[in-house]
């Protein structure tokens, strides 16, 4: 029903294919596509690794299950994963960005809640709170919760690493958009029904930025209208751009890790939905066997579907 596990394998497959090609030339990968699983090489990591994007996902997934939406153990885990190098694919932890750094080190002081935390400036808009949002789509869709409630929740986990009002509509889209999808909705079905969402709790300023998701038709544009960068606009244009161009998770994925730019987490990010969306059957098995650590995405995956399944029932959880 929740289809936890194919968004958590989407997620890490998407991921682990874009860090072969993260922040090469689009044009480059355009004419020299990258269409399997390889050693990423120039960062010394092997076949199948997956970096922050999974694991930030990993690290909530882990906590909302042990703990349900406790804020503070969110920020817990993925100070964690930098300090310790837990929900690492590898040895070590890579790929965190500055504003996430600087975010999770406040904090460990102690000083706020873990919601007070994220930087807070227009330059300060990466994607990474995007990272976070995939466990929060399946406890959403169990619990049925007021549209009040899911933005206070959204929110305030967006605000752990990011609480500029930017990061936390891009947010607030890209679950709706799946939560669209995980009750039945095709694709486009679900973006028609994202633009009725309710959005005046945003500024339209903020809204402007999102004009060509939620009033144009983003999967209209030219390739060469698609930004990839990390700004948080960009990834999520990305992202949907590459979903809804394709019509099955190879071709989704092989966009996403050839779009240049942060290909590793629009990678993750598109990865989950098409995951969801066509299932593991339609995954290339050779992406699956290779795919770092797949006995522990699975087993993650299965304890948060029992958590998930159980907190449907349970007003407590």
């Amino acid at each position: 029903m929740y289809r936890v596990k194919e968004g958590i394998m989407g997620c890490a497959i998407g991921d682990a294919l874009g860090t072969i090609t993260k922040n090469q030339d689009r044009d480059y990968l355009l004419d020299h596509p990258v269409l399997k699983m390889t050693p990423c090489i120039k960062k010394g990591l092997p076949k199948g690794s997956w970096g922050d994007s999974t694991s930030l996902m990993l690290a909530t997934t882990y906590a909302i299950t042990k703990k349900g939406i406790n804020y503070d153990y969110i920020a817990e885990n993925c100070v964690s994963w930098f300090t310790s190098n837990k929900f690492c694919s590898v040895s070590e932890s890579f790929g965190i960005g500055k504003s996430t750094l600087k975010s999770l080190v406040r904090f460990t002081q102690r000083e706020k809640p873990a919601y007070e935390c994220g930087e807070n400036s227009i330059n300060d808009n990466g994607n990474s709170s995007l990272k976070l949002m995939l466990p929060l789509v399946f406890y959403l869709t169990a619990k049925k919760e007021t549209k009040e409630k899911v933005y206070e929740i959204i929110k305030k986990v967006c605000s752990i690493t990011h609480r500029h009002e930017l990061s936390i509509c891009a947010c607030y889209i890209y679950v709706h958009y799946i939560m669209f999808i995980l009750n039945g909705n095709n694709k486009f079905a679900a973006i028609k029904k994202l633009k009725s969402v309710d959005f005046s709790m945003f500024s339209n300023a903020t809204l402007q930025y999102y004009s060509r998701i939620l009033v144009g038709n983003i999967y209209e544009l030219d390739i060469d209208e698609i930004k990839s960068s990390s700004f948080v606009v960009d990834t999520l244009e990305s992202v949907l751009w590459c979903f809804l161009k394709s019509d099955n998770f190879k071709d989704c994925l092989i966009a996403t890790t050839n779009i240049g730019g942060d290909t590793s987490t629009i990678g993750a990010l598109a990865g989950s939905i098409a995951g969801i969306y066509y299932g593991t059957n339609n995954i290339p098995k050779d992406w699956i066997d290779n795919v770092r650590k797949k006995e522990y995405l699975t087993e993650i995956s299965e304890d948060y579907e029992r958590f998930i399944r159980l907190a449907s029932y349970n007003d407590n959880l």
